[in-house]
């Protein structure tokens, strides 16, 4: 796919990295010109469809198939009777059990939700017609709905989640001032706008599936390892993405099931998942519970934290919501225990949700500070300050770049936090009570290698090639940006083509390590290009800068010119002509040179290469501090946030404006996580209750206030090539804590368990 949209700058610099160009791919998806993988039009589908288990544990006994089976235009029926032959796949580091089955329509039951059957026809109304006669028969077991079941039990100890440095108990003890409380986060879901869905078709042996992703290159070695066949023969392609926010990194059940379907019948098939099907279909964020103690000096120096967090996990796999994650490396603390459990339920294997594992843990560490700045007396700001961490002392390691201190004092001076009284229900307008508060947030730089293409053309366009994708948060413009930075080319000579697996290798968007990435890949690969083109112009013999006596060239606005000013001047295109020379390319990697070809498939396709934030000699971190201010109605307690402004440290910014918008993305999301986003759950038989977009509540635009957004970061050369940090998913970090403690700064009251709803201030 190339995206090509040529357009005026104010500012001719706006095309390099670092200007505020807009959204490349934006025009086209506003005007429907973008195709997204459920509308490509396949000649001959069918659609398939699902039904799911209404049961939380047990197994199917029987399966009734007799009546969707003479539907009309029905043209198969699976279930769990169906041996697909398929075979378990590597998990996303690239471990495989070896030679073990993999049942995507599976006879044991785990959560109300699963998908157990699949009809295909030839429409989707027969399709849905045909499923709603699917009679099953099940012998249900005893279940556990959720962590609020009496029969949950205290899990299990994630021991390579526990942290402790200094003796954090007798310190507790020992503390002249003490708070202890215990927070909790319901589930979470995506919701993302488009739903997902893949269509797939098979040629022989090579299959190629039209899928939302936000890792081709991963997602395509599931479909080769199920299927068994060369990861050369599947292509992945994903130009566009609606939205994904973590739930669209890997290939999944009925993504087998689709694929498998349509071998069978030997024709494409098309699977929609419906929007109740998709809080089933994958994991959301887990529901979690954590209990925090905090002990102090009687003038606010922090001498213990002593925390024990716990998210609910499923029956059959380990994913852990990692409650600690922040709060380790926040603040300066000596003596330090954290440790982390998972409780199965019955519920689809959580998943990845933006700023997993931070986000929750920052709730808690930030409700807790503040709850210790009342109890003392204290500024909330002020005592954030004094126990500013000079250093990372979870690892011992000194910060890359770290600028919280910033982001705390410039963003207070943009809110005008020195208006603020400090005794709770002080500030109101009439009948509305207003609060202020604060809430710090951080996300770790997370390393991978990537790969990319460049291709300079004849006519003096530029392309840049790459498997990553762009779900919008700007990867089409920011690689056209770091092309023509390097190139001299303008921005929009240059044409960008993503979202395929057979294109070269790119890290997963996910974890916020995309950009850094495959930057430095673009980076890397267009200044070869550039290398090279440099070389053939001063020493090709038809060339009119060969006898110039330049060492190097300049490459400035599309044209091409020895240093000093002296001599000729051409354009791309003159010299590619002069040059007889169709094109220039280039591919590179961030990988270390010599790199074997199993290295590099490993790679693209799993995280096995992926580095955290303390691999090397520093700790790496985005950081943020935002400052809310709500207005209560004190009749009815409704809560409207009114004012945020929040300061970041991500370092460089590629792209100002997509930067910032994808901070205000975040910090939306957080406003739907303090005030509204709860999953429901039935606790007599698991069920999601709320499994829509009516009941399942996240922010629309009347829940928006003025969002105020500060870069306060410096260029980190060890985050990344070009001195960027992740950007994505520190923006909802630290968000719902804001909200939390400007709630009780109005009201006096503190909420604890999110969301904070009317019926909890009353």
């Amino acid at each position: 796919m190339t995206i090509m949209e040529p357009r005026k700058h104010g500012d001719a610099s706006d095309g390099l990295l670092g200007g505020r160009l807009s959204r490349f791919e934006g025009s086209m998806k506003v005007t429907g010109a973008a195709t997204y993988a459920l509308e490509y039009p396949v000649e001959g589908l069918a659609h398939a469809v699902l039904v799911q288990s209404t049961i939380p544990a047990g197994r199917v006994t029987g399966v009734d198939t007799s009546g969707a089976s003479a539907s009309p235009g029905v043209l198969l029926v699976l279930t769990p009777d169906d041996d697909l032959g398929l075979v378990a796949a590597s998990d996303w580091y690239g471990n495989r059990p070896e030679n073990q089955p993999y049942h995507p329509l599976p006879r044991e039951i785990r959560f109300n939700g699963e998908s157990i059957v699949a009809v295909v026809a030839e429409t989707r109304e027969q399709a849905v017609e045909a499923a709603r006669l699917i009679r099953v028969t099940y012998e249900e077991t005893r279940s556990v709905a959720s962590l609020d079941d009496p029969n949950a039990g205290d899990g299990k100890p994630m021991e390579h989640l526990s942290s402790a440095w200094g003796d954090a108990e007798a310190a507790l003890a020992a503390a002249a001032v003490r708070i202890e409380a215990e927070y909790s986060t319901p589930r979470e879901y995506h919701v993302a706008m488009e739903p997902h869905g893949l269509t797939v078709k098979w040629d022989g042996d090579m299959l190629t599936v039209w899928e939302p992703s936000q890792w081709s290159h991963g997602m395509a070695r599931t479909y080769s390892e199920w299927f068994g066949i060369p990861y050369e023969n599947v292509r992945l392609v994903s130009p566009f993405i609606g939205g994904g926010f973590g739930s669209k990194g890997a290939a999944l059940a009925y993504s087998a099931v689709a694929a498998f379907a349509a071998r069978k019948l030997g024709r494409p098939v098309k699977l929609a998942v419906t929007r109740p099907q998709n809080f089933t279909s994958y994991g959301g964020r887990a529901a979690t519970r954590q209990k925090i103690a905090l002990g102090a000096t009687e003038d606010g120096v922090l001498q213990a934290i002593v925390h024990r967090g716990a998210s609910e996990t499923s029956t059959y796999a380990d994913w852990p919501e990692q409650t600690g994650a922040a709060t380790p490396i926040l603040y300066r603390i000596e003596n330090f225990s954290s440790q982390h459990r998972v409780v199965p339920v019955n519920t689809v294997t959580p998943g990845a949700l933006r700023g997993p594992g931070k986000n929750p843990s920052a709730y808690g560490i930030e409700c807790a500070i503040e709850e210790l700045a009342y109890k003392i007396g204290m500024d909330p700001l002020e005592i954030r300050l004094k126990n500013y961490a000079d250093h990372d002392y979870q690892s011992g390691k000194p910060w890359s770049t770290r600028r919280l201190r910033e982001a705390l004092t410039e963003g207070a001076a943009a809110f005008g936090w020195s208006r603020r009284s400090h005794a709770p229900r002080t500030m109101r307008e009439g009948r509305t009570l207003i609060g202020w508060g604060i809430g710090c947030g951080t996300f770790p730089v997370i390393q991978a290698p990537s790969e990319a293409m460049i291709r300079i053309l004849a006519n003096g366009r530029v392309e840049v090639v790459s498997g990553a994708i762009d779900m919008g948060q700007g990867t089409y413009t920011i690689l056209a940006q770091t092309a023509s930075d390097v190139l001299g080319v303008p921005v929009d000579r240059v044409d960008v083509r993503l979202g395929d697996s057979r294109l070269p290798g790119s890290a997963i968007a996910g974890g916020s390590m995309l950009a850094g990435s495959i930057t430095g890949a673009v980076h890397k690969a267009a200044t070869a290009a550039r290398d090279e083109l440099i070389g053939l112009a001063l020493s090709d013999a038809n060339s009119p800068l060969r006898d110039t006596g330049a060492n190097t060239l300049t490459f400035n606005d599309g044209r091409i010119a020895v240093p000093r000013g002296e001599g000729p001047s051409l354009t791309l295109p003159e010299l590619m002509a002069a040059l007889g020379r169709e094109e220039i390319e280039t591919r590179r990697n961030t990988l270390p040179d010599g790199a074997s070809a199993q290295e590099h498939h490993q790679a693209w396709t799993t995280m096995a290469k992926v580095q955290g934030p303390t691999m090397g000699d520093y700790s790496m971190h985005s950081w943020c501090a935002h400052f809310a201010e709500v207005r209560v109605d004190e009749d009815f307690g409704t809560v409207r946030v009114s004012r945020i402004v929040s300061a970041f440290d991500c370092g460089r910014l590629y792209n100002p404006r997509l930067v910032e918008s994808q901070w205000r993305g975040g910090i939306i999301m957080g406003i739907g996580q303090a005030l509204l986003e709860e999953g429901l759950v039935d606790q007599r038989n698991g069920r999601t209750v709320n499994n829509n977009v009516g009941d399942y509540l996240v922010p629309t635009n009347a829940d928006v206030p003025d969002i105020q957004v500060i870069s306060v970061g410096v260029p980190d050369q060890n985050a990344s090539a070009l001195g960027g940090k992740g950007v994505g998913e520190v923006g909802i970090v630290g968000v719902a804590p804001a909200i939390a403690n400007a709630v009780f700064h109005a009201t006096g009251k503190r909420v604890r368990d999110l969301p904070i709803t009317l019926e909890k201030l009353i």
